[in-house]
């Protein structure tokens, strides 16, 4: 069922300067223009795994949970990442879109964020050697037939499990190979019919296209292992299906790595596992066959590794492959304030911001950025009047105070 039209937000969405000229500075607050998208600002819903499906199916919690960050101004956001068949879920409760009677849901989903005036994106992946594990509230455990895992019929790259607590994978056969990179073609054409209007591709976090880049988690012998020409081979053949499927006019993101962070150098060579020169090298690749934007986090492929824990510690790596790929990026990790994201743009170290957790903490956290940035923001107009009415009383209390 659609939104009916008094319950929408398009025609101007929440999220957009009341006055364009009063906000013209701040980039954050500027459409950002890709291809056939116009993304009303510079900020957007990262995917973030609900584990909240049956078979693959989105259903209303999921309309609750996109809606709530439609609604309060997100200017993209990306459904959280979905199998291209069954075992590339990370969990039973993972959502899907290998088949099509799962369209349906999705679209409902889609309808609801277009609703509100924000582009709607997905992100397609397959989870590889991390398949078939409990949702984290639940725990860290293998998740068996039982509870509707499928701990028998995980893959990977290579045998090598990612812990010792997950399943060992069995290595992709040359055919399987080619039947995963068609189901995600498959995925993507679904996608398409559902509405989406930018599609990424899950490339990132030890995931089946993780495991093919890094040496750390690929000891294949064949084409799809050894020299940095081999190990990106399974990741140019999955998006390069993709990209041939899905429509010119729509944009094509992919989400990456930037590093196994094997070396406790960000920044730092790992030439036999993964690091951000080999990134940047994938990313020109990506480049040539019609990817838009890379999507710039990193880690997930190795358990005993420590992570930087600073805020924006990722926006490095998008600098890096922004300025050394010349390609579009963006930025994610820890982005928690307004101020911080505004920079990041200014000082052209990304082109768009993501960010996930903290969306989670504060799903107005659009609104608050408008604020911190003194940005007189447009708010749904059911909401309208409440601030209006704020507006109004923060006047009179200014002028209260001035009163000599």
């Amino acid at each position: 069922m659609s939104v009916p039209e008094p319950a929408s937000n398009r025609s101007p969405p929440p999220g957009t300067p009341i006055d364009p000229d009063e906000a013209k500075d701040i980039k954050l607050f500027q459409p950002f223009h890709q291809k056939s998208c116009t993304i009303h600002n510079h900020i957007g819903v990262s995917p973030m795994c609900m584990y909240s499906c049956v078979n693959g199916h989105l259903n209303d919690y999921h309309v609750l949970h996109y809606g709530s960050f439609a609604f309060k101004g997100a200017g993209l956001i990306i459904i959280e990442a979905t199998g291209v068949v069954p075992e590339g879920r990370i969990t039973p409760h993972c959502s899907g879109l290998w088949n099509d009677d799962q369209i349906k849901d999705l679209k409902h989903v889609v309808d609801v964020i277009k609703s509100q005036g924000t582009t709607a994106g997905i992100q397609i992946a397959h989870a590889g050697r991390k398949a078939s594990i409990s949702p984290p509230h639940k725990g860290d455990y293998i998740e068996y037939e039982t509870d509707g895992g499928w701990p028998n019929n995980v893959v990977g790259a290579s045998n090598i499990p990612f812990a010792d607590h997950y399943c060992k994978p069995h290595a992709l056969t040359r055919d399987e190979i080619k039947q995963t990179v068609q189901a995600f073609a498959d995925a993507a054409v679904r996608a398409n019919k559902a509405g989406i209007e930018l599609l990424e591709v899950h490339g990132a976090h030890g995931y089946l296209i993780g495991n093919f880049l890094s040496g750390h988690s690929n000891n294949r012998t064949d084409e799809y292992g050894g020299s940095f020409e081999n190990r990106i081979r399974f990741a140019l053949e999955v998006v390069s299906a993709v990209r041939s499927v899905w429509p010119a006019e729509k944009p094509l993101w992919v989400r990456i790595s930037c590093t196994d962070y094997a070396n406790p150098d960000p920044m730092g060579l790992d030439p036999n596992g993964w690091d951000i020169q080999q990134s940047i090298q994938l990313a020109k690749e990506f480049k040539k066959i019609g990817v838009d934007l890379i999507d710039c986090s990193s880690g997930g492929n190795l358990e005993k590794v420590k992570y930087p824990s600073v805020p924006m510690y990722q926006v490095q790596f998008a600098d890096a492959i922004r300025h050394h790929a010349q390609i579009q990026t963006a930025a994610v990790g820890l982005i928690t304030e307004g101020g911080a994201a505004e920079n990041i743009l200014r000082k052209e170290q990304a082109d768009f911001i993501l960010a996930g957790r903290e969306f989670l903490r504060d799903s107005a956290f659009v609104l608050i950025s408008a604020q911190s940035l003194d940005v007189n923001i447009r708010w749904p107009h059911q909401y309208s009047w409440a601030v209006k009415k704020a507006r109004r009383r923060n006047t009179e209390r200014e002028e209260l105070t001035t009163i000599p």
